[in-house]
């Protein structure tokens, strides 16, 4: 995943949360947002704007697609543990959402995506991607596909 795909801005995230809609995929819990809708409902200048107001050098689009992963210290005290179901999950998204950026490409939308790993045992990696891949199909039927 690229720097510019992860979602990692806090007050995005918390917005994701607050006011975007969820769903369960057991083991995951995946939330999800219109992306422009939360760069817009931000207070301040806009990204691509400087504080001369010019606009900046660096102006690129924003993505189609942000994604964050996360997992419970309830449930996983070691952070090794945490690390590992994040970088699983990281690794079936990243083999797998080109179906989901393409269907965004094509409805010309956006979306930010967080997954929540609610299980209480240390997955295997074919679980995680197959469950990754089911939420990425839902993601697309319940955005509107």
């Amino acid at each position: 995943m690229g720097k510019e795909e992860r979602l990692k801005s806090r007050k995005l995230i918390e917005r994701v949360f607050r006011e975007g809609r969820s769903f369960a995929i057991f083991p995951f819990r995946v939330y999800y947002s219109p992306l422009a809708a939360l760069h817009s409902a931000l207070p301040g200048k806009p990204e691509h704007v400087n504080d001369s107001g010019a606009p900046a050098a660096s102006s690129r689009p924003s993505p189609r697609l942000q994604a964050g992963f996360g997992a419970s210290s309830r449930n996983f005290k070691k952070a090794v543990d945490r690390n590992r179901i994040k970088r699983l999950s990281r690794e079936a998204y990243r083999l797998q959402k080109q179906v989901l950026y393409d269907w965004l490409s094509e409805k010309d939308q956006t979306l930010a995506v967080f997954f929540i790993y609610t299980g209480k045992e240390l997955p295997d990696y074919e679980i995680v991607k197959e469950k990754i891949g089911l939420a990425l199909q839902k993601l697309i039927k319940t955005t509107g596909g």
